[in-house]
C-alpha cells in the first residue's frame, strides 16, 4: 500500500486550536506515513498481544471489583491463550515507549507529538506491531499498578512498591471516590483500545486471502494505518490520565472524545470483518462448486452446495401441495433451475407452466425456483410469498444469501435476468441457460439440453416459432407454405408506403399467374389494427433469445445466425421487414433496401416466371443492398448472459466495431435508445 507524505505541519495542532478531532483520515495518513520507514523488525507480535490481552483483562477487571463493586474481590476465571515457548519479550523498546509516554502534560496537542515521537521509534515495525508494542509498554505499567494495589495488605514488599508508584494516594478512600468516575472511563478507554487491537489483528489474519477473492480486506486493511494512530494517541493519553490521577495535583487527560473515536472504529472494524468473512465463506462455497461441477455424481449433493451454507439445510416449498418438503424429492432427478430476482414478471412464470404440466406426469424432471437475493428484508420477504404463490413448482426459501451465489454468476453468466439452468440426476450441466430456447420453441424443446438447442437452432425454420401468438392466421399460412412479409418499424409514413407496394406485388398478375400466395404481417398491431406493444415486445424477445441461444452455442457465424443478427440490427430503425416461405426465412432486410426493391418490380418482374418468385426477390434485394451504404448497430441487453467478444457483420465480412448502447424501454417493444 502507498500514501502520500504530506508536511508535518497540516496537521499539526495549534494551542488553543487542536484540529486532531476534526481531520479527515486521508490528512493523519499523510503525516502517519511519514513516520513509516519499510518493514524490517521482526519478532513474535501475536504472543506479545496474547500477554498483553492476558494483562489488561485481569487489570481492567481488578478496576471493575475497586471502584464498582468497592471491594478486593478476588478475579474472576479468565480463559487465556498461552504464548510461544520460545517467546522473548522486547523488553527494552517497552522501556524505551514507555519512557516517551510517562509525565506528560495531559492535552491532546502533548498527546499528538508524543504519537508521532512513538512511531517515529518504531518506524521499521509493522503497523500491527506498532499498535501491539506501545499497547503492551501500556500493559507493562497498567499491570503492575494494579497487581500492587491488589497485593497492597497482604505483601509489605508490594506495599513499599506501591508506595513508590503513587498506588497509595489513588486507593485512600477519599481519593479513589472523587477519580471513581474518571477510572471508570480510563478503565472503559483500555477496553476500547484493546478491541480495536483484536478487531486488526483479526483483519490482519483474513489478509492472507487475495482482494480479487475478498474485496472488502482492501478498504479494511488500507484503513489500518490510520487505526493504529488512534490506538496509539489514545494509549498515550490513557498514560497520562493514570499518571495524573496518581498524582492528585486536580489536573486530568480528557478521554471522552478518544473513546467516541474508538467506538466508531471498533463498529466500522466489526462490520468490514463481516463482510470479509462473508466474501470469504462465498469464495469457498464456490471453489468448492468448482471442484464439485467437475467431477459430479448426484444431483442432490450439488444442489445442497449449490443453495445452503454449511449445516444449514432447509426444505424446499412444493408449489403445488403448499407444503414443506424434503430436498430428497430432487434425488436421482433432471432438475430445471428457474434462477432469478424478485422483478420477474408473470410472463416469465407463464413461461414454464406447459412445461411444469409436461413433466408432472412423469416424476424424472423437477422444477426449481431459486430466488437471488444479495440481502433479504421484511419487504422483499413480501414479494417473494407473492411470487411464489404463483408458482406450481419447488421454491428455494432460504432466507440468507445463497452458498453459489457467485458462482452462478461467474459461470452461468447471470446477471439479474431469468435463466434456466439444467442438470441431470449425476448432476451435470446439460445447459446452462435455457430460458432462451424454452423462449423460442417452448415445449418442442424438452428435454432442453445443449444438443437438442443445436439441432433446432440450426434449420432455417425460426421465424414460426417466434411469431406464433403474433398473429391467429400464422399457423395456416405457415402450414400452406405461403409467403409472408413480417414488417415494422418506427416510421408509419414507411409503414404505410411498404404495405401499399407490398399489397400491389401480391396483387399483381404476374404473381397471381404464376399462383404465388403472399401474405403480410405488421407486428406490433392488434387483429383490429391496433397497436398492441405486448405483441411487439414477444416478438423481439424472441428475436433476441434466438439469437443469444445461437451466438452462445456457435464460435462462428452460420447463414441463420447472421440472418438473425440482420434482423435484430433493424430492431429501432424506421422500417424492416422479413420474407419467409412459411416458416423457413428467405432474407431480412432494412426498411428502405426493401422498400426499394418493392417499387423496382417492374424492373424484375419478367424473371419471375423464369427464376421463380423467391430467386428473383433475393437477387434483386442483393443487387440494390451492393448500392446501399447503411450502417448496422445491434443492441445486446447487458443481463443476457455470456456476450461475444467480437461479432461479424451480417451485411459484409468485415467485424463490427464494439459500442456500449444504454437504452429504457419502460414498456414492451417501445424501446427508447441513448447512445
Amino acid at each position: 500500500m502507498a500514501a502520500k507524505v504530506g508536511s508535518a505541519s497540516s496537521l499539526q495542532p495549534n494551542k488553543g486550536n487542536l484540529s486532531l478531532f476534526t481531520s479527515t483520515d486521508h490528512e493523519i495518513l499523510n503525516q502517519i506515513y511519514a513516520t513509516h520507514v519499510h518493514v524490517d523488525e521482526k519478532f513474535d507480535v501475536e504472543s506479545l498481544f496474547i500477554i498483553v490481552e492476558n494483562i489488561l483483562k485481569r487489570a481492567t477487571q481488578i478496576v471493575d471489583n475497586v471502584v464498582l463493586q468497592g471491594s478486593q474481590a478476588t478475579v474472576e476465571h479468565l480463559d487465556e491463550n498461552i504464548p510461544k515457548a520460545s517467546f522473548s519479550s522486547p523488553l527494552c523498546t517497552l522501556k524505551s515507549i514507555s519512557y516517551e509516554m510517562q509525565c506528560k502534560a495531559p492535552s491532546e496537542e502533548v498527546a499528538y507529538e508524543t504519537t508521532l515521537s512513538i512511531l517515529k521509534k518504531l518506524s521499521n515495525y509493522s503497523w500491527d506491531a506498532k499498535a501491539v508494542l506501545t499497547l503492551a509498554a501500556f500493559a507493562l505499567d497498567y499491570g503492575e499498578f494494579w497487581l500492587l494495589a491488589q497485593n497492597q495488605s497482604s505483601d509489605q514488599l508490594a506495599k513499599s512498591v506501591g508506595t513508590l508508584r503513587r498506588v497509595s494516594i489513588l486507593l485512600k478512600g477519599p481519593n479513589l471516590q472523587k477519580h471513581r468516575q474518571a477510572l471508570i472511563e480510563l478503565n472503559s478507554v483500555i477496553k476500547a483500545t484493546l478491541e480495536v487491537i483484536e478487531c486488526i489483528f483479526e483483519l490482519e489474519k483474513l489478509s492472507n486471502y487475495d482482494t480479487k477473492d475478498v474485496p472488502a480486506l482492501s478498504t479494511g486493511v488500507d484503513h489500518i494505518p490510520v487505526d493504529v494512530f488512534w490506538a496509539i494517541i489514545t494509549v498515550v493519553a490513557s498514560t497520562t490520565q493514570l499518571c495524573c490521577l496518581t498524582s492528585d495535583e486536580g489536573k486530568k487527560q480528557e478521554l471522552s472524545l478518544f473513546s467516541q473515536k474508538l467506538n466508531v472504529i471498533v463498529s466500522k472494524l466489526r462490520r468490514q470483518i463481516t463482510i470479509c468473512k462473508q466474501q470469504i465463506e462465498e469464495t469457498e462455497a464456490y471453489w468448492r462448486l468448482v471442484r464439485l461441477f467437475r467431477t459430479p455424481t448426484e444431483v442432490m449433493e450439488v444442489f445442497k452446495g449449490l443453495i445452503f451454507a454449511k449445516d444449514k439445510l432447509q426444505p424446499l416449498f412444493d408449489g403445488s401441495t403448499r407444503k414443506p418438503v424434503s430436498i430428497e424429492v430432487l434425488k436421482r432427478k433432471n432438475v430445471l433451475l428457474f434462477i432469478s430476482g424478485l422483478d420477474i414478471s408473470d410472463d416469465d412464470i407463464s413461461i414454464l407452466k406447459p412445461i411444469h404440466e409436461l413433466i408432472s406426469k412423469e416424476d424424472q424432471y423437477k422444477i426449481v425456483w431459486i430466488p437471488i437475493v444479495e440481502q433479504w428484508t421484511e419487504d422483499l420477504q413480501k414479494k417473494f410469498e407473492i411470487l411464489r404463490a404463483k408458482m406450481p413448482w419447488y421454491v428455494v426459501q432460504y432466507f440468507s444469501p445463497i452458498a453459489g451465489i457467485r458462482f452462478i454468476k461467474e459461470k452461468w453468466h447471470f446477471k439479474g435476468k431469468p435463466s434456466v439452468v439444467v442438470l441431470s440426476p449425476q448432476g451435470k450441466v446439460e445447459s446452462d441457460n435455457a430460458i432462451h430456447m424454452i423462449r423460442v420453441w417452448g415445449i418442442k424443446a424438452f428435454p432442453f439440453t445443449t444438443a437438442v438447442e443445436e439441432t433446432l437452432s440450426s434449420s432455417r425454420d425460426w421465424i414460426g416459432s417466434i411469431a406464433t401468438g403474433v398473429n391467429p392466421n400464422i399457423e395456416s399460412w405457415i402450414k400452406e407454405e405461403k409467403y409472408i412479409f413480417f414488417y415494422g418499424g418506427k416510421d408509419n409514413d414507411w409503414i404505410q408506403q411498404f404495405t401499399k407496394r407490398a399489397t400491389a406485388l401480391a396483387n399483381d398478375p404476374v404473381i397471381k399467374e404464376a399462383r404465388i400466395s403472399i401474405e403480410l404481417l405488421l407486428v406490433g398491431k392488434g387483429s383490429k389494427g391496433e397497436d398492441n406493444h405486448s405483441l411487439l415486445g414477444h416478438f423481439w424477445t424472441g428475436i433476441e433469445s434466438m439469437f443469444i441461444s445461437k451466438t452462445q452455442r456457435k464460435t462462428e457465424a452460420d447463414a441463420v445466425t447472421l440472418e438473425i443478427q440482420k434482423l435484430l440490427s433493424y430492431k429501432n430503425e424506421s422500417g424492416w421487414a422479413v420474407l419467409s416461405k412459411g416458416s423457413s426465412v428467405v432474407l431480412s432486410s432494412h426498411g428502405t433496401t426493401i422498400l426499394k426493391v418493392l417499387e423496382e418490380f417492374d424492373k424484375w418482374k419478367e424473371l419471375v416466371p423464369v427464376k421463380g418468385f423467391e430467386l428473383s426477390f433475393r437477387d434483386y434485394h442483393n443487387q440494390v443492398l451492393h448500392t446501399s451504404h447503411i450502417c448496422c448497430r445491434i443492441d445486446i441487453p447487458n443481463s443476457s448472459g455470456k456476450i461475444p467478444e467480437n461479432m461479424k457483420c451480417p451485411d459484409c465480412p468485415r467485424i463490427m466495431e464494439t459500442y456500449i448502447s444504454f437504452k429504457c424501454c419502460h414498456i414492451d417493444g417501445a424501446a427508447n435508445s441513448l447512445h
